[in-house]
């Protein structure tokens, strides 16, 4: 398994600041190695009902333990939000999709 991407997990602050009427700014919580597939067609009509989804599956030697609200890959915008999740005896996995 080739560990090839940097996965950054962050948590949305939910805290709303009268003041400046805005809610606190995401937080990173942690930051892991993994591998990064995309989530075949069959699979993805198996798990969510239609390919509409954009879902990737990441692999992780270990598996993350703090709370995250959702994850980027490689520093990209794009946000990923956990659907399921796999803790076997060896490699973590996540299947995660697109949200915004």
């Amino acid at each position: 398994m080739l560990l090839d991407h940097e996965i950054t997990f962050w948590t949305d602050d939910e805290e709303y600041n009268p003041k400046t009427h805005e809610y606190g700014d995401p937080k990173e919580v942690a930051t892991a190695a993994a591998s990064v597939t995309d989530m075949g067609t069959d699979k993805s009509v198996q798990l969510f009902g239609n390919y509409a989804q954009k879902a990737k599956v990441i692999r992780l030697v270990d598996p993350v333990t703090v709370d995250w609200s959702y994850l980027t890959i490689d520093d990209d915008a794009t946000r990923y939000a956990l659907n399921t999740s796999r803790d076997p005896l060896q490699n973590a996995t996540l299947i995660v999709g697109e949200t915004k």
